[in-house]
């Protein structure tokens, strides 16, 4: 459509924001500079890696700004200098201070990986797999003082599969939330949209995952330990100790099948996958990877690693 076009600051990091200035970038809005994280050391070379975003904007030769900290005056006057119509952000991976927020004539908007106010936080997408919600989606939200508390501009939904992992919903998302953006922005231009405000009710969060999370409870039930294996695939994955191993687990499937085992016994060890007992019913794990070893499917790491059932699996301080 015609329109007149805005004025935009991106600000974003991950492989997420991609989609989303890469639309900008095509469509009809001028995008004038781009914010993003300083690059990082990984792996064990510590070489500095750039973020996805810095190497977009880069081929475009849009202006960029990698701060170490946003809330100096000098930045400040940075942004304003480009007097911006609009910010907008998907996964930048901070929190603005209110005087970046106030700055756009319009506001900050903000592209979350979830159906707001449900999953407020740094990692919606994993989480609204490990709730097993049946929708999922992403929300175009005004951006206020709070984590992720603004107004409302407009969802959009999907409904993921049943073997849906969050390195396979990831990247849905993320074009969803880009396309969803681009709606939302040229509702804006005509001056259409109206905000709504979140239920605090409905509220959920959404906290940042660490390693330490993987670890699985073999006393829930097997659907929850299932939404559990299949958020945390690929980072930071499922776990569990068997014999002073760690073995961490993918493809799970419900079993429905009693068991009066203790929870984390492993039932049965075949090329159909492992067979274990939880609080509810049982799962058949499909792939495994042990740990020092590369992932692979039970099949094949039982053709060298047999392992005999009747062994539990559960935390390391219980082997």
């Amino acid at each position: 459509m015609d329109r007149k076009p805005f004025r935009i600051i991106f600000m974003g990091t991950p492989d997420f924001a991609v989609p989303t200035l890469e639309s900008l970038i095509q469509g009809p809005d001028e995008i004038i500079a781009v914010v993003t994280q300083p690059d990082r050391a990984k792996g064990r070379s510590k070489k500095l890696v750039p973020p996805p975003i810095k190497l977009l904007s880069e081929k475009y030769g849009i202006d960029l700004y990698q701060p170490t900290g946003i809330r100096s005056s000098e930045f400040l006057t940075t942004l304003k200098s480009y007097d911006p119509d609009l910010i907008v952000v998907a996964a930048y991976g901070r929190i603005l201070p209110e005087t970046i927020i106030a700055l756009p004539r319009h506001g900050c908007i903000n592209v979350h990986g979830s159906l707001l106010p449900r999953h407020r936080g740094a990692a919606p997408i994993q989480w609204s797999i490990i709730k097993g919600d049946l929708e999922v989606g992403v929300t175009i939200m005004q951006m206020d003082k709070g984590m992720d508390t603004g107004d409302i501009l407009m969802k959009a939904a999907i409904t993921p599969g049943p073997d849906e992992t969050s390195g396979t919903l990831f990247p849905k998302i993320a074009r969803l939330g880009s396309q969803t953006l681009m709606d939302t922005l040229d509702m804006l231009a005509q001056g259409g949209l109206a905000m709504i405000g979140q239920d605090e009710n409905d509220a959920t969060s959404a906290p940042m995952l660490r390693k330490e999370d993987g670890l699985i409870d073999w006393s829930r039930s097997a659907h929850e330990i299932q939404c559990v294996v299949r958020g945390l695939d690929p980072w930071p994955t499922a776990y569990s100790f068997l014999d002073g191993k760690k073995f961490q687990f993918f493809r799970p499937e419900v079993v429905h099948q009693n068991s009066t085992r203790q929870p984390g016994t492993l039932l049965r060890a075949d090329r159909e996958g492992l067979l274990i007992s939880a609080g509810g019913n049982c799962l058949l794990i499909k792939d495994i990877k042990m740990e020092g070893k590369r992932r692979m499917a039970v099949a094949d790491f039982l053709n060298g690693w047999p392992l005999e059932p009747g062994g539990v699996f559960g935390p390391p301080s219980a082997q």
